[in-house]
């Protein structure tokens, strides 16, 4: 048995049964490359629950996933050698950077099966201050499908950018997009105090029911653990009775009960272990059940971590 979990759960588009349009839609994203690739499934993941989770219509959680899909199709003709760029990009490199918008905008209004998504490509990198790109809009006029994406995609990037293995320490993910919900108050200092100057980047309601995904995303690593515990524990127990047997095989005198305890631990040996090395393989069992135990410790920590941020 292998330890399973997915980082982004299990709730997927998949479970709306999408006709061949949407699925044409959706087969876009096979010419990106992986790494874009699995970041819009991603974004379009969290995307769909995000809506889920504000009560949203399933026709519109629907669109908004796909848009969310698509948000990154831009990325198609950006060279690879920003695209894939370790190191900060240069200003000149961030300038062509920021165009996957207009180009994943352009690409959707000339495909007709495409044209009702555009705005997700267009607006995914707009901010309720103003602040964004392409075209500087502001809350009232960002459509709340690229407001939802926006954040999902921020979460994503910082999540990969990271490599987070688990969720143990997210917290501080969770707290640079809060970060930018707020106000700049270094801005307000210098500028004329305006309703814009008085708003973040994302929206801050959409960033509280992102920690309410993520927290439903933590105690589903938490069940996972579980059920991997089980499992280990059962491993544990079954390698115990082998060194019970194993113990009194080696005080018998007699040949016939030696051969009996043999019988009875290669009965419960297991794939690939034997009489000389099972004992290896039990220590390995009862360290990581110790390691499996001590990070659901952890998670635990982190809810209440999370549960305390202030949005």
């Amino acid at each position: 048995m292998k330890e399973q979990f997915d980082f982004y759960s299990k709730t997927t588009l998949k479970s709306y049964n999408l006709d061949e349009t949407q699925r044409y839609q959706l087969n876009m994203l096979d010419n990106l490359d992986v790494f874009t690739r699995k970041h819009c499934e991603n974004v379009a993941n969290l995307t769909c629950r995000i809506c889920e989770y504000m009560h949203l219509n399933k026709d519109f959680t629907i669109y908004c996933t796909v848009c969310a899909y698509l948000h990154d199709i831009g990325k198609l003709f950006i060279p690879p050698s920003i695209l894939q760029k370790q190191g900060p990009l240069t200003d000149e490199e961030y300038e062509i950077m920021k165009t996957h918008t207009t180009i994943g905008y352009d690409m959707c209004m000339k495909d007709l099966k495409l044209r009702p998504y555009a705005v997700g490509a267009r607006s995914h990198h707009e901010a309720l201050n103003g602040t964004g790109y392409p075209d500087k809009l502001k809350k009232k006029d960002i459509p709340l499908e690229a407001q939802i994406i926006r954040v999902a995609d921020e979460y994503d990037a910082i999540v990969s950018k990271r490599q987070y293995k688990s969720h143990i320490d997210i917290s501080n993910t969770l707290e640079l997009i809060i970060k930018d919900s707020r106000p700049n108050t270094k801005e307000i200092a210098l500028t004329k105090l305006t309703e814009d100057t008085k708003l973040g980047k994302v929206n801050p309601k959409i960033v509280k029911v992102l920690l309410k995904v993520v927290i439903e995303d933590i105690e589903y690593e938490i069940t996972c653990l579980y059920e991997y515990i089980e499992y280990l524990k059962s491993q544990i127990e079954r390698l115990k009775e082998i060194d019970k047997y194993y113990n009194k095989m080696i005080v018998q005198k007699k040949q016939s009960k030696k051969e009996y305890f043999e019988e009875g631990i290669k009965y419960l040996l297991d794939k690939n272990e034997t009489m000389e090395n099972y004992k290896d393989v039990l220590n390995e069992y009862v360290e990581a059940l110790k390691v499996r135990q001590d990070k659901i410790d952890k998670l635990y920590d982190e809810i209440k971590k999370i549960k305390k941020l202030k949005v």
